[in-house]
């Protein structure tokens, strides 16, 4: 056992003895040590507390003798099983139950297939078997991490970039961080209604926020250094950027001399056509590309990918040496294998399949007023404010966490329910649906579909 938490006063008339049993009783009856718990050695605790071991005898004995401590033979000093702490005299009051924790069903927490954990377990077995770098790692990531991503991103987004144009980083935050850094100073463009966590994150850094009003064209980036999009399935609303205003945003870039900041969140997830291509593919000068594996394999992960625009990725680079900012060694193997072996991609085609069908169960319990989405893992309905308030605390009694829409706007004035279904059972899908659809079906709503 590790040292105890106990002081000593030599200049006190009380024997040191007599101290280090008060202490140690106290230690027991307030529950600091609990009955069964092991006592240091009373030769390791005299060393630790600079005293002669006669006084740690001293104290032992006594608490044994009190029946607090117990000697086993051969084994050392233990709490006696009758030890530990008493509750004191008082009127009886029954145990509140425990709160059940309630079911978040919100935008971003995935699905994952659990026939594919034994190829995740493989992952961290081979993590645990290789040998780990003797000093810091490359804080561009691990070249053979990089080179995979390159791949697909090439495959998959249509993005044609080398491995050393990639940089592995701790996430979409993590990502716009350090592309924050790169930046002159300047306030950022952001969707309204959009992610959160970008907002906190430019604001965070200093910057100011400007309301980028969603799904409406952007022709004008003066005012900013840069302009946070989410083209291929807007977050939170769902439909994606169509051809002409990517191409708008874009000129809009050029002609202020802005960044295009690109979070493709889960543009893996679009399940009646291919995947839409990445806005970075039409113009790697002016557009930064931000990737993620939160919602194809965990968000725990913590792990994401930046292409920066070359005139940036120097300085990107600087700054991430300078701060030794890496992401952990041992998740980036895991993920190198993941990738490797299939996995992802696996996980990939079993979510879409999986949020294809829920997306149906979504519009038929909601039914006339929700059209079922095309992509990604939940579906935003806009209501009139008081009942998308009525209907959110309808759920939250029944166990469910629905967001509401208003939470992720700023200065737009919209309302309604953000309806998650990756992360949650079917059973629980079916559940949140059953308090939601009756208080819906007398009122005329609509949900922001994707195109």
């Amino acid at each position: 056992m590790n040292a105890l938490a106990v002081d000593l006063d030599r200049s006190s008339g009380v024997p040191l003895g007599s101290q280090l049993s008060a202490h140690l009783r106290a230690l027991v009856t307030g529950g600091r040590l609990p009955p069964g718990a092991r006592l240091p050695s009373s030769r390791a605790l005299a060393r630790d507390l600079g005293v002669a071991r006669s006084v740690t005898e001293h104290a032992y004995a006594q608490l044994v003798a009190e029946g607090w401590l117990e000697g086993r033979h051969g084994s050392g000093t233990y709490v006696a099983a009758g030890g530990g702490a008493a509750a004191p005299p008082g009127p009886h009051r029954p145990a509140a139950p425990a709160a059940r924790p309630l079911l978040r069903l919100d935008t971003g927490t995935p699905w994952i297939d659990p026939r594919q954990r034994p190829a995740w377990r493989r992952a961290w077995r081979e993590v645990g078997a290789a040998t780990m770098p003797r000093g810091y790692d490359d804080p561009r990531g691990l070249p053979e991490l990089r080179a995979a991503l390159a791949a697909r991103l090439g495959r998959l987004r249509g993005l044609d970039v080398d491995p050393d144009d990639v940089l592995v980083t701790a996430g979409t935050a993590d990502g716009l961080r350090h592309l924050l850094a790169a930046l002159p100073p300047g306030d950022v463009a952001v969707e309204d209604p959009g992610y959160r966590a970008a907002v906190a994150t430019v604001r965070a850094a200093g910057r100011g926020v400007a309301d980028l009003p969603a799904l409406a064209p952007v022709t004008d980036l003066g005012s900013v250094v840069a302009a946070y999009v989410t083209p291929a399935h807007q977050h939170p609303l769902g439909p994606p950027m169509s051809g002409r205003d990517r191409l708008t945003l874009l000129a809009a870039a050029r002609d202020a001399g802005a960044i295009v900041v690109e979070d493709d969140y889960d543009s893996e997830f679009r399940y009646d056509v291919a995947p839409i291509p990445a806005l970075a593919s039409l113009d790697r000068d002016r557009v930064a590309y931000l990737g993620t594996a939160s919602k194809s394999v965990a968000p725990s992960l913590r792990l994401g990918w930046l292409v920066a625009p070359p005139a940036l990725r120097e300085r990107v680079e600087r700054h991430r040496e300078l701060t030794h900012d890496a992401v952990s060694w041992p998740v980036q193997r895991a993920f190198l294998a993941l990738l490797r072996d299939g996995y992802v991609d696996r996980v990939v085609r079993s979510a879409r399949r999986t949020y294809a069908a829920r997306a149906d169960r979504v519009a038929a319990a909601l039914a006339p007023y929700v059209e079922g989405p095309v992509a990604g893992m939940y579906a935003t309905v806009v209501l009139p404010q008081d009942l998308a308030e009525r209907a959110h605390a309808a759920a939250r009694r029944a166990g469910f966490d629905v967001p509401l829409l208003s939470d992720y706007c700023r200065s737009a004035s919209l309302h309604g329910l953000i309806v998650g279904f990756g992360g949650c059972t079917d059973a629980e899908l079916d559940a949140a649906l059953a308090v939601l659809a009756p208080l819906l079906s007398g009122s005329t709503t609509r949900v922001v579909g994707d195109g």
